[in-house]
């Protein structure tokens, strides 16, 4: 018997079942990555809507305040509506650190413009745009944590000819401030 033969035959016959187990490990773990960046992807989404759909609730809310018998509890319900509580903590379970940090400071402004609605400002009060713009700004936050997570890719205001995400430069009401403070500072 030929040993070198055996020997050779045996190192090919290992060498090639480590290959071809290495090659689908490595497909498995990329598969994994993409279902887990799919998911990601989808829960963001699912998000950014929910606080979206709230948004625009307490928007409609500060528009006509005076009909709402009980404020607090019709901007309580804009959230539980939008099921943004349950969306929340699945997201919390798939986000990375730095996009769940932007979420909950977006979720954050989003409940402090709640609470500024509640007390009945209107939409064109500077209490509700002390409120809105930080908001706006936080949503914009997100989507850029979002954006520089999933696709490697910087966004800034500038892209689209504004000084600041937030919108105070851009708003009206904002920029027409006696003392050129703007509503949205402080």
């Amino acid at each position: 018997m030929d040993w070198g033969t055996l020997v050779a035959t045996v190192s090919g016959g290992f060498i090639a079942m480590s290959g071809t187990v290495l090659a689908d490990q490595l497909r498995h773990r990329h598969e994994e990555d993409r279902s887990g960046t799919a998911r990601r992807r989808a829960v963001y989404i699912e998000f950014i809507s929910a606080a979206g759909l709230c948004h625009a609730r307490l928007r409609q809310l500060a528009q006509g305040s005076d009909a709402v018998p009980d404020l607090d509890a019709a901007t309580r319900a804009a959230l539980t509506d939008a099921a943004i509580y349950e969306v929340r903590e699945r997201f919390f379970i798939d986000a990375t650190t730095e996009v769940a940090g932007a979420g909950q400071a977006m979720f954050e402004r989003l409940r402090a413009l709640r609470r500024t609605v509640a007390t009945g400002a209107s939409e064109g009060s500077p209490a509700f745009h002390a409120a809105y713009h930080p908001y706006i700004g936080a949503v914009w936050d997100f989507r850029v944590a979002v954006r520089r997570e999933l696709e490697g890719r910087h966004l800034v205001p500038a892209v689209f000819g504004w000084g600041a995400w937030d919108g105070s430069d851009r708003c009206p009401l904002c920029r027409a401030e006696p003392d050129g403070a703007g509503a949205g500072d402080g």
